[in-house]
Formats: C-alpha cells, structure tokens, sequence
C-alpha cells in the first residue's frame, strides 16, 4: 500500500505542479484536462483547460492533484506536505524557493531535531514542511 498526497486547487493546478516539478526535480507523468473528459459539459467553457488529473513523480513519492471544479474549492488545512532531505544546503534552496510569495510560519533553521526546519505555506495555498535531519 501507497499513501498520496492528492492536492485540490482553485483553478491553477497546472501552474503549482510545473512550479513543484520545477523546483523538486520532478516528472509530470500525466496531465488530463476536463476539455474532452465526460465531465466537459457539465462546466462552464473556461473550465475545459483546467486539470482534471495530474501525477508527478517526485524521487521515490508522487504527487497527485486536480483544479476543483464548481465551487467546490476549500482551502486546505489540517495538514502539510513533509519533504525529508538530508543535504541541509538542499533544504534551504527548495525552502527559499518554494516560500517565495507564501505565508511563512517558522523559517528554515536549526532545531533540536534536525540541521533544518521549516514550515510555510507557498503561494498555491499548500503547506509545507522541510526537515532534514
């Protein structure tokens, strides 16, 4: 068995995953819009572009997603998605860039656990947390 973090959107999914694959050296896999899906006709044009599906590998983890479409959207919470590193100078370049335009709540330092530590969300809404031990 496999845990995935599938992460929602307000319609800019596609943009947040090419920032990811980007900045974690990761693989889009797979991208399915709604244009051309069974679902087509039930949202509004606007909508055909957005992603119904995307998978991104990341290292040995996958990352799935999806925009959600008619109101649908909330807000994560009550959750983060943990990157575990071991090079400290690694952590703090995806830290540095995977805050930029986020909410940071404790920049990347050292604790009593590990070299480096963060929590922020990025500018998509999700949160994050870097450790590296």
């Amino acid at each position: 068995m496999e845990a995935t973090p599938y992460l929602n959107f307000n319609g800019n999914c596609e943009a947040a995953f090419k920032f990811y694959e980007r900045h974690l050296g990761g693989t889009i896999e797979a991208i399915h819009t709604y244009g051309g899906s069974p679902m087509e006709d039930q949202l509004p044009p606007e909508w055909r572009d957005k992603v119904m599906h995307i998978r991104m590998k990341v290292g040995t983890s996958v990352l799935m997603g999806s925009d959600a479409p008619g109101g649908r959207y909330q807000a994560p919470q009550g959750f983060s998605i943990s990157l575990n590193l071991k090079d400290a100078a690694e952590a703090d370049r995806i830290y540095r860039a995977l805050s930029v335009n986020g909410n940071i709540v404790m920049a990347i330092q050292q604790t009593f656990w590990a070299k480096r530590f963060a929590m922020f969300t990025d500018s998509f809404g999700i949160p994050w947390m870097i450790n590296c031990e």
